[in-house]
């Protein structure tokens, strides 16, 4: 157990009092466009200097340097209208950057319209769609907290109405779906629920490509640090049913063989792609390259016969396997997937079978994660300003722990 914190006085320290004028202002955060007042350091920063590659220690990505090694995952909200973020994705998003977490990813922003899993996730296929977005940016700058955007296309599985509506039943055009216009590698149908998409063409792939640029594009005039790419949901024709390789179909003819979609882009920020880790299906585990500088292994979901066996840290090993791939680069290595427990991240990452977890459900389930975990360590963080009440910790003030245990 942690030890106790015990509450701080409030009030300036009689003895060291703040003498000059400049420490009696309430700074606001620099380069925004609206007053809040500064968090220096930002949240989730420990007091103290950590062993490199600790949870709380820094992790430099290129030019990009996170306080803490816990970022917030991708989780959909099918909340949007028409594409654009709504006052759920301020207060959603914008709680986590508030709370400590190093890095802030959005849901899955898709590359067009059809391209959605459901008629109300977001998109960035219009330049409308830029200014929401930045409002979200900006304020996690604010907060000093980097921010990212998931750019992905759902192929096959589009055009699906929200989960707790029905977890498999397709949106028809009565419930504003696209069901004339989903597209995929092949015409095989994911779940006899969903659309039977049509096969996509050369065409298809060119305009694919062009709407990835420009979404990138737009994420960039947004201002976000990071773009997690979460590819086609089945770069490669999906396996058939008995298991042969589909025919006329080459892997070579998808986008996730070709990089110009992301590095043809002056000034782009770092990318983290999000790599599939669908094999799981078939022989379990295995080493799979990745490009970018932060890549985050995910479940796949592509094909339907896959048994996902949901534990506690069941996607970790292929991270390790990935890690172990990427020996020797300058390439750092993401894991995710029931990491619920700081001691539990701090474990993967002394194995060095990661380099940041990203985690998810365990944030919708605990808003002050990033706090609690720091107490399994009995690591001291700072706080947001507005907050440290409740902790006993102000920018005047480190909470200071008894030697008596709960």
């Amino acid at each position: 157990m942690t030890g106790k914190i015990v509450q701080a006085d409030q009030a300036p320290i009689a003895s060291t009092p703040c003498s000059t004028e400049e420490n009696l202002i309430n700074h606001g955060a620099p380069n925004v466009p609206f007053y809040t007042p500064v968090q220096s350091p930002p949240a989730g920063t420990p007091w103290d200097t950590e062993p490199e590659g600790s949870l709380f220690s820094p992790l430099k990505v290129d030019g990009m340097q996170l306080y803490n090694r816990i970022i917030v995952s991708p989780m959909c909200q099918y909340s949007a209208k028409d594409g654009y973020m709504t006052m759920w994705h301020h207060v959603h998003l914008g709680g986590f950057a508030v709370r400590g977490a190093g890095l802030v990813l959005t849901e899955v922003v898709s590359v067009s319209p059809e391209g959605r899993i459901s008629p109300q996730d977001l998109g960035l296929w219009e330049d409308g769609q830029i200014e929401p977005l930045r409002q979200i940016v900006d304020f996690a700058h604010s907060q000093g907290v980097k921010f990212g955007v998931q750019l992905g296309h759902a192929g096959r599985k589009a055009s699906t109405v929200a989960p707790w509506i029905d977890r498999k039943a397709a949106a028809r055009d009565y419930s504003e779906g696209w069901p004339k216009n989903v597209i995929g590698p092949s015409a095989e149908v994911y779940i006899t629920q969903t659309i039977v998409q049509r096969e996509a063409t050369i065409e298809d792939l060119d305009k694919f490509k062009q709407d990835w640029v420009a979404a990138v594009r737009r994420a960039l005039k947004a201002g976000v640090d990071v773009s997690e790419r979460r590819l086609v949901r089945e770069p490669h024709p999906p396996l058939p049913r008995d298991g042969r390789p589909a025919q006329g179909r080459s892997p070579s003819r998808l986008p996730h063989h070709d990089p110009h979609a992301h590095h043809s882009l002056p000034g782009a920020r770092p990318f983290a792609p999000a790599v599939d880790a669908r094999r799981e299906h078939q022989a379990g585990p295995g080493a799979c390259g990745a490009r970018g500088r932060l890549p985050r292994h995910h479940r796949g979901g592509i094909d339907a016969r896959q048994k996902i066996a949901a534990k506690l840290g069941y996607q970790v090993p292929y991270a390790e396997a990935i890690k172990k791939a990427l020996a020797g680069t300058k390439t750092l290595v993401g894991t995710v997937g029931e990491i619920e427990s700081g001691r539990q991240a701090q474990a993967i990452l002394d194995a060095r079978w990661a380099d940041a977890v990203f985690v998810g459900r365990q944030f919708l389930n605990d808003s002050f994660l990033v706090w609690r975990w720091a107490d399994e360590h009995e690591e001291d963080i700072h706080l947001p300003s507005q907050y440290g009440w409740a902790f006993g910790n102000t920018r005047t003030h480190k909470p200071k722990r008894s030697n008596q245990h709960e």
